[in-house]
C-alpha cells in the first residue's frame, strides 16, 4: 500500500524541491501540500471526520511554516492525530533541536538541503511506525480515543450578560450525558466559576502557565473534580497573576484538556486577552452570549468585529446565544444576527432572574431546579450544540457546515493589537 505523505512547506521554492524528492521515493505517494500551520491542521481534521483511513501516514513540516512555530505545530498534531508521523525538515541538524523535536511530537529530523537517502530512510522508518500504531490502536474511531475532545467556547458581549452559568451549565448538561467534561475558567482576572459552585480550591490555570509538556499526571493535579463529575480548572484567586497566561501556555493548556476529556467548556469572559482569544481560535464552536438590549447588542457586533478584525474568528464561525429573551422584547434573535452577521442559536434562553436568584447567592448553581425554564433551556442548548450524547454534530447540520478544525496561534501582530 503507498505511503501518503503530506507536506506542510510555507516557502514557494522549498516547496518545489520537497515535492520533487518525496515523488521519487518508492511506494509514496504525495499529496498536494499546505502552505501554513492552519490549513495543515484544518485538512487533518476534516479527513479524521471522514475516516481514519484518510489520514496519511507521514507529515512533513518544514522549519519555515508559520503562523504557528514547527515545534508548536508539531506537538499539536501529535496531540490531536497520534497515529500521524511527523517528521520536521530544518536546516539545524544539531542533538539540541533533535531532542526538542523529539520531546514535541516528532517522528524524524531531516537535514537541509535534502538529500534523497535521508529523506527516503525516515519516511520509510516514520511510516512503519504509524502503520505500527494504527494496528495496536485498532481501526476507526478508536485511533483517537481520548484525543480530540470538543471544544467551546463561551464569550460575553460584555460584563453581566450571564457567560458563566452559561458555560457551567453547558458543561453539567455534558456531563450528565455521560461525557466525560472539563470546565475551563479563562476569564483570567474576574473568573467567577468557584463562586457559582461554592468550592475552595489551591490551583488553578496559573500552575500550568509555564508548563510545556503537560502530562496527564500534572493536569490531574490541577483540576478539581466537583461533585457533579465535571472537572473544573479554575481562574487565579488573584487576578494580577491572570497574566502569567500567555496566548501560548492558552494553547498548550487547551491542548491538554483536549486530549483528555470528551467536551471542553471555556468560560472566556466578557474581555479580550491573548490567552482567551488563542482559545476562541482553537474552539470548534465559539458561543458570544448577549442580553437582548441595545448596549449588549453593540458590545456583540463590536466584538464579532474585532475578532473577525484580528484574524481570531469569521463573524460565521460566530454563534450568538441570547439570554433573558423575551417574546415581547423590541430587539429580537433575528435582528441581532442581522446585526452582527453570526449564525444564532436556536435555543433562548428566557428572561427569569427569580429561578436563579437564590442558586446564585448561594454559589449552588448546579442544583437549579430541572423544571425551571432558564435550567430547561440551557440544557437544550448543550444539546443542539452537540454536547450531550446522541445530538453530535446537530448545530454544523442546522449550519450546513462544520469548523474543521483548530485556527493558527496569534500572529505577533494580533498580539501587539491585542496589547501582550
Amino acid at each position: 500500500m503507498p505511503t501518503r505523505i503530506l507536506p506542510a512547506v510555507g516557502d514557494a521554492d522549498a516547496v518545489r524541491s520537497l515535492t520533487t524528492l518525496l515523488s521519487q521515493l518508492p511506494d509514496a505517494e504525495p499529496v498536494a501540500p499546505v502552505t501554513d500551520s492552519t490549513q495543515l491542521v484544518d485538512t487533518l481534521a476534516r479527513l479524521a471526520a471522514e475516516s481514519v483511513d484518510e489520514l496519511p501516514e507521514v507529515v512533513v513540516v518544514h522549519e519555515r511554516i508559520g503562523p504557528v512555530p514547527a515545534l508548536e505545530l508539531i506537538r499539536e498534531v501529535a496531540l490531536r492525530f497520534p497515529a500521524v508521523g511527523v517528521i520536521l525538515v530544518t536546516s539545524d541538524a544539531g542533538p539540541g533541536l533533535f531532542q526538542a523535536a523529539m520531546d514535541y511530537g516528532a517522528r524524524g529530523l531531516v537535514a537541509l538541503p535534502l538529500h534523497y537517502e535521508e529523506l527516503a530512510s525516515r519516511v520509510h522508518a516514520v511510516a512503519q511506525w504509524s502503520a505500527g500504531v494504527r494496528r495496536h490502536l485498532g481501526a476507526g474511531a478508536d485511533v483517537f480515543s481520548g484525543v480530540g475532545g470538543t471544544v467551546v467556547t463561551v464569550s460575553g458581549a460584555k460584563g453581566g450578560v450571564g457567560a458563566t452559568l452559561t458555560a457551567i451549565q453547558l458543561a453539567l448538561a455534558a456531563q450528565a450525558s455521560g461525557r466525560s467534561t472539563a470546565l475551563l475558567d479563562m476569564d483570567l482576572q474576574t473568573g467567577d466559576v468557584a463562586a457559582f459552585l461554592d468550592i475552595q480550591f489551591r490551583r488553578s490555570v496559573v500552575d500550568l502557565a509555564a508548563i510545556n509538556d503537560i502530562s496527564p499526571r500534572v493536569l490531574a493535579d490541577a483540576v478539581f473534580r466537583h461533585d457533579t463529575g465535571v472537572a473544573l480548572l479554575l481562574a487565579p484567586g488573584d487576578g494580577e497573576r491572570g497574566e502569567e497566561v500567555t496566548d501560548r501556555a492558552a494553547r498548550h493548556i487547551v491542548s491538554a484538556l483536549r486530549s483528555r476529556y470528551e467536551v471542553v467548556v471555556i468560560d472566556c469572559g466578557g474581555q479580550l486577552t491573548g490567552a482567551s482569544a488563542a482559545a476562541v481560535e482553537m474552539a470548534d464552536t465559539a458561543l458570544l452570549v448577549t442580553t437582548p438590549d441595545v448596549v449588549a447588542v453593540r458590545g456583540a457586533k463590536r466584538t464579532v468585529r474585532m475578532w473577525d478584525r484580528l484574524q481570531i474568528r469569521k463573524a460565521e464561525e460566530t454563534t450568538i446565544v441570547v439570554n433573558r429573551h423575551s417574546r415581547g422584547a423590541e430587539i429580537q434573535p433575528s435582528l441581532i444576527q442581522k446585526i452582527t452577521g453570526t449564525g444564532i442559536a436556536a435555543t433562548a434562553i428566557p428572561a427569569n432572574y427569580k429561578e436563579l436568584q437564590g442558586a446564585i447567592d448561594a454559589g449552588r448553581v448546579h442544583e437549579l431546579d430541572g423544571k425551571g425554564a432558564v435550567r430547561q433551556a440551557l440544557w437544550a442548548l448543550a444539546g443542539e450544540l452537540g454536547l450531550v450524547k446522541g445530538t453530535e454534530g446537530a448545530l454544523q447540520r442546522r449550519n450546513g457546515k462544520a469548523r474543521g478544525g483548530d485556527r493558527a496561534a496569534l500572529t505577533f501582530r494580533r498580539r501587539k493589537e491585542l496589547g501582550r
